[in-house]
């Protein structure tokens, strides 16, 4: 089976028009980094880029796309809105689709209250094995196949000021993901692990702690070899540590969307084993 994997969309909506006052002090901070760290730039073409991304789901023949979160820039209702018509009918199903949340869909108090991202991708949260699901809808299980699981934990959680972004599982997720690599309906399967934050960075080490996932040694520790792999997003740079005897594979799919550096991974699996990965950047036009 193959896989699209995509993350950090950051579909943005245009900001400029928007009072600091109705942004919230938050999104007002971070109108900072939109503005002059060149946010509003790298992100013009998001939308854009993620239909053309949908569209080589169908160019690969790939059964599934995976999205490590992070689909909206400071999660706003339009945002969201805006991510899920950019998927398209790909993403109108979990046979097809399957999403996590990233800490930039988690924003604001606000967002998580309201339960913006559950609520606009819920269709693509709902698991086959629900009693699993301890942390609202996470950990969420979708069977491919006979052969493939993936599996979509949550480490997103509003950051206590913006730039602070690190991750966290929790026990419980963690707990309950360990209970189901152990059942019996999944033991035989390739299992791809969804989640937002990075267990390592590029370099193989761990992310620092305002950023990191906290726990990432902790999921690490429960898949060992080319069965599992670690789906994941947070560091803009795209690359693959290989599984070894003592972790899963990890793929970072990087920033999908930024202009300049578009691009995914296509993931191959076969017989219960994560057989590798290529990089990808989407063919049709990157421009609204």
């Amino acid at each position: 089976m193959r896989f699209l994997h995509c993350s950090d969309i950051h579909v943005t909506q245009q900001y400029d028009p928007i009072a600091f006052r109705e942004l919230g002090w938050r999104r007002s901070v971070a109108m900072l980094e939109h503005t002059i760290g060149g946010r509003s730039r790298a992100y013009a073409h998001a939308s854009a880029t993620l239909r053309a991304i949908t569209a080589d789901v169908e160019r690969h023949a790939a059964d599934h796309l995976l999205i490590t979160g992070d689909l909206t820039a400071y999660a706003t209702e339009l945002e969201f809105q805006m991510a899920r018509d950019a998927l398209g009918s790909v993403g109108g199903s979990r046979v097809t689709c399957s999403v996590v949340p990233g800490n930039h869909d988690y924003f604001t108090p606000g967002s998580v209250q309201e339960g913006r991202f559950e609520r606009h991708f819920r269709h693509l949260l709902e698991s086959d094995f629900p009693e699993y699901c301890v942390a609202g809808p996470y950990p969420f299980v979708h069977l491919k196949g006979n052969d493939v699981a993936v599996v979509g934990l949550c480490s997103a959680m509003v950051p206590p000021f913006p730039g602070l972004a690190s991750g966290l599982l929790g026990t419980d997720q963690l707990a309950s993901f360990g209970d189901l690599l152990r059942d019996v309906r999944v033991r035989h399967r390739a299992v791809l692990v969804m989640v937002h934050h990075a267990p390592l960075d590029a370099a193989g080490q761990r992310d620092t702690f305002v950023h990191g996932l906290r726990d990432g040694d902790a999921l690490l520790q429960l898949m060992t070899g080319p069965q599992y792999a670690v789906l994941h997003g947070h560091l803009h740079a795209r690359f693959h540590h290989a599984a070894t005897a003592t972790r899963p594979h990890l793929f970072c799919a990087g920033s999908s969307t930024r202009i300049g550096d578009e691009g995914y991974w296509l993931i191959e699996v076969m017989d219960g084993r994560i057989r590798g990965g290529t990089i990808h950047a989407p063919r049709r036009s990157l421009t609204n």
